[in-house]
């Protein structure tokens, strides 16, 4: 078990707001500021090719104020030629592969490493050579998890929003099989040498029995934490997330 979680905070939705209006405000990269003050240990943010929250500009922009600061931007995107090109510019340390139609509302499933194995290899090994490290965003199915491990991906975030959305709405039942598939994908994807992220759907109610899985080393969180700076101010709501991701370790 590792002794820490880190904890990734997407401002994704940063952007969203400043985009309702078509001003310069609010600005993503000073949300990024404040949330490594408060406790996250890097940034997440997920160049959409539709272009609906985060800019080209702003992956511009994190990259080099993060890269100062030493510290990680997880980029989110893609499996596309466009969106390669973009990754191997700003060199990110980290890029996380996800599945994308530009009709969802948000990342829905995971990837299909499975199906799509001869079309991620070659981009998984073409970033890596670039000097960013890979994770594949997928679900806890043993098909897709030994499929990940045959990439040269080194990481693999687990997708945790139908768990997050069946405890959010009492199925008890349901919650618990879906934990315990995530338990069993957190293990297998561990044994294969991969290091184990998760995400999706988390807020404070979910976040303790997912940071309490040994294998998870990071979890990344955002649409949760900006809709509560809302009420709270976006450093109390990181700050009060990492205390929970600690207590749920603690409790492991």
């Amino acid at each position: 078990m590792t002794k820490r979680v880190r904890l990734g905070v997407n401002i994704d939705h940063v952007a969203t707001i400043r985009n309702a209006r078509g001003v310069s405000y609010p600005d993503p990269s000073r949300a990024a500021i404040i949330a490594l003050e408060a406790g996250a240990d890097g940034i997440t943010a997920h160049l959409r090719e539709d272009r609906r929250h985060i800019s080209d500009a702003d992956i511009a922009n994190l990259a080099a104020m993060l890269r100062e600061r030493g510290r990680p931007l997880n980029l989110e995107m893609a499996v596309t030629s466009e969106m390669l090109e973009i990754a191997l510019k700003h060199r990110p340390l980290a890029v996380c592969l996800v599945p994308e139609r530009r009709e969802e509302r948000t990342t829905e499933g995971g990837l299909d490493v499975a199906g799509g194995h001869n079309w991620i290899a070659p981009f998984v090994a073409k970033l890596r050579d670039n000097g960013s490290r890979v994770s594949l965003f997928i679900g806890a199915d043993p098909l897709q998890i030994e499929a990940a491990s045959r990439t040269g991906a080194e990481v693999v975030e687990l997708h945790t929003g139908a768990y997050c959305d069946a405890a959010r709405d009492g199925h008890e039942d349901k919650a618990a099989a879906i934990l315990e598939a995530l338990k069993a994908g957190a293990r297998q994807a561990a044994s294969l040498g991969l290091e184990v992220h998760a995400g999706h759907g988390i807020d404070y109610e979910t976040v303790e029995p997912i940071a309490a899985i040994p294998e998870v080393a990071e979890l990344n969180i955002g649409h949760f934490l900006i809709g509560e700076a809302i009420f709270t101010g976006l450093a109390q709501a990181v700050g009060e997330m990492r205390r929970r991701i600690d207590a749920g370790r603690a409790g492991a």
